[in-house]
């Protein structure tokens, strides 16, 4: 059944790019999404039946080259079923949404054929996404990980005659792969110490690595440490985290189908599994948990106050994107794994529904994307409005306070406030995700009144001609709707419940049975030459390999001392109001500014233009890095290519060219007789020269 999962979306991307031309274009589009709402049925089978123990299933034998042995295998735990069900159904109501969506679009003359080609992304970039879920090693997830990346620069740069759109393929594809750098170098790490990139061997090891030194760029690092930030620094590029976000607004360039499948689900969401399953190596890196949940905690500040002034209906969901992407950081980062996958299942339904509903706007208003020249869409497009509605009211977490009823995201956004106070206790990542949490709710809720309420602004055309979207791109709205209503009560006490309902969901051993092993990082096993665990390893000298103590037992792994879900539990009241009272806040302000009093906002912005500016300019993190980065490279490549380029090999070969090759051929011209005795001549007197030089240098050469 898994193999069939993973294998379905692969079946259709082939059939959609190659076999549309035997089958028919249209068949060649409902084989590629049935095949996804195939796989989705069988994901689903496997979430729901999944006892929580941890399968490996082998499908072939890949990689051997002297210690490295890697077989393409399929990982089954519980922390791959929620992947499963994350990637493959909103996958398949992507799908089935293009249908409608991809019908007519304007950017494609009359007779080209375009959909295969869509269909056939779409379906890769599914696969691509599996292979990296599905992963046992780390080597067949980094593969997984750059087919992704490929697939994506695909589907952002879909409008190529666009120049923004493959200006946005481009800086997507350049900027995580300046991540992957820092994913390459921790597998490489981990090689070097564990000897294995299995994940078992690598969580066997785990707590010899933070007994472990190594030596990396001109200092001393400990290597539990050192290696968990390398892998997150990859999750920060795939992830858009603070510094290597600057990709995710403007991959917005592709349609909106793909903005749902990128945004909501799958490529971002790549960087909290890592690691999330890479937490029996990050409990033992204190340091590196510490920066996950700074930079986590500043991403969701920083992208939810950007998204405050965006008009661009689909930028302002893709900062929210940005920002949500930061929460869910921040629980990884505090040690509540379980929560942070928590939120990624909750945001899946209620983001991708919010960007599939936007492109029903989109749709319905021709193209128009500025919301500024929206206004009065509620009764035009009734469907489509209260989808968004849904999905606004989970995104901002509206719910009952103190109880365990509300949408989606009331009780996922919550948990991670909650775990964000018990980890930080009380400090910087807690209160910028109220902050976040505030600001979240305003731009939401904005984006709400400024689309459907309010008088029609902009082409009066344009509103005359609002439609209602078809029932194919309607019908996954209403499956999404489901979701972001009931996720999170339906799977509350699964992900954040008590300890004991957590740990049987994940297959994890109870604490006080872990606390004998691995986590108090006590190593059972020993290393191969018998080396301590205090070794310093130096990265250019032979490597201290350890030994492979018992991997953790579970999808998840939390250390016997962390108890931040149990603090979480008994966060005082005023905490647990905290996000409410925040959505409560934001919510009054945007009334207040685009129902009661619309002139509140132009005001706001002719005396506050050095701020609203700021936060239109993104910090201004695009310029600086103008002028840190990208300036000085091209200054490089033109250097390299004028002087080195032109002058010296340009130089060199049209010198050879134009004088020594005419210098010696004359010479030769003047040389040749035309009389065969002469060649002879000059065949037996280089034999002779032959012979002398073989002779004087004792017979070989």
């Amino acid at each position: 059944m898994e193999t069939l999962i993973l294998f379905a979306p692969l079946i259709g991307a082939l059939v959609a790019g190659f076999g549309w031309r035997f089958i028919g274009e249209q068949a060649a589009l409902w084989v590629s999404t049935g095949l996804l709402f195939f796989a989705g049925l069988l994901s689903w089978i496997v979430f729901l039946s999944h006892d929580g123990v941890t399968e490996q299933i082998q499908l072939m034998r890949w990689i051997e080259s002297g210690t490295l042995a890697t077989d393409w295998s399929i990982r089954l735990d519980r922390l791959t079923a929620i992947m499963l069900i994350v990637v493959t159904t909103v996958s398949a109501l992507v799908h089935l949404y293009s249908f409608g969506y991809m019908a007519d679009d304007p950017a494609w003359e009359a007779g080209e054929s375009y959909k295969p080609r869509f269909f056939a992304y779409l379906s890769f970039f599914t696969f691509t996404m599996l292979m990296l879920v599905t992963s046992d090693n780390l080597i067949q997830m980094f593969f997984g990980w750059e087919g992704v990346g490929v697939a994506s620069y695909l589907l952002i740069g879909f409008y190529y005659r666009k120049p923004t759109a493959n200006a946005a393929a481009i800086k997507a594809f350049v900027v995580n792969r300046v991540g992957d750098v820092g994913f390459a170098l921790g597998i490489f790490a981990l090689y070097m110490t564990v000897d294995s990139i299995r994940f078992d061997d690598v969580f066997g090891a785990a707590p010899a690595l933070a007994n472990m030194q190594l030596h990396f760029l001109w200092s001393d690092w400990n290597a539990a440490n050192l290696i968990a930030v390398l892998l997150f620094i990859g999750a920060m590029g795939k992830s858009a985290q603070l510094f290597l976000h600057t990709w995710l607004p403007d991959a917005m360039e592709g349609p909106t189908p793909v903005s749902a499948l990128i945004h909501a689900a799958t490529m971002v969401t790549a960087g909290v599994f890592l690691v999330c399953r890479m937490s029996p190596l990050i409990e033992y890196a204190p340091e590196a948990k510490t920066l996950i949940t700074v930079i986590g905690a500043s991403t969701a500040l920083f992208a939810a106050s950007v998204g405050l002034v965006q008009t661009d209906i689909k930028r302002v969901i893709a900062y929210s994107t940005c920002s949500q992407l930061g929460y869910m950081f921040v629980a990884a980062g505090v040690g509540v794994y379980s929560v942070a996958m928590f939120h990624l299942l909750t945001h899946a339904f209620f983001k991708a529904m919010l960007f599939l509903g936007a492109g029903s706007v989109i749709h319905a208003m021709h193209h128009e994307q500025d919301m500024r020249n929206y206004g009065g869409l509620r009764k035009k497009i009734p469907y489509t409005f209260w989808a968004m509605m849904i999905g606004t009211l989970a995104i901002t977490g509206v719910g009952i306070p103190l109880t365990h009823i509300g949408f989606a995201g009331f009780l996922s956004k919550d948990a991670v406030i909650e775990s964000a106070w018990a980890g930080t206790q009380g400090g910087y990542g807690f209160w910028l995700l109220v902050v976040a949490a505030l600001f979240t709710s305003f731009y939401s809720w904005r984006l709400m009144f400024m689309t459907f309420y309010g008088a029609a602004r902009g082409n009066k055309d344009t509103h005359a001609h609002a439609h209602e979207s078809p029932s194919v791109m309607l019908v996954p709205l209403g499956v999404l709707a489901v979701g972001a209503v009931f996720s999170g009560m339906v799977w509350y006490g699964s992900f954040f419940g008590d300890h004991a309902q957590v740990n049987r969901f994940f297959g994890m051993a109870e604490p006080h049975i872990e606390a004998d092993g691995a986590s108090h990082g006590e190593h059972s096993g020993h290393s191969k030459d018998n080396s301590s665990g205090d070794a310093n390893t130096d990265l250019g000298k032979a490597p201290v390999v350890l030994a492979f103590g018992p991997a953790p037992q579970g999808a998840l792994f939390q250390a016997a001392d962390n108890h931040v879900m149990e603090k979480a539990h008994h966060a005082p009241t005023w905490v647990k109001l905290s996000p409410f009272i925040a959505m409560l806040l934001g919510f009054v302000t945007a009334c207040w500014f685009y129902l009661w009093d619309p002139k509140m906002p132009q005001n706001l912005v002719k005396y506050q233009r050095p701020l609203y500016l700021f936060l239109l300019n993104k910090w201004y993190f695009d310029e600086i890095f103008e002028i840190i980065f990208v300036t000085p490279a091209k200054k490089l490549g033109r250097v390299l290519w004028k002087r080195g380029d032109g002058d010296v090999i340009d130089g060199t070969l049209n010198g050879v060219a134009m004088g020594l090759i005419p210098f010696f051929t004359r010479a030769l011209g003047r040389a040749q007789s035309g009389y065969i005795f002469t060649y002879a001549l000059a065949m037996v007197l280089g034999i002779v020269g032959l012979i002398t030089w073989m002779t004087l240098s004792g017979g070989g050469f």
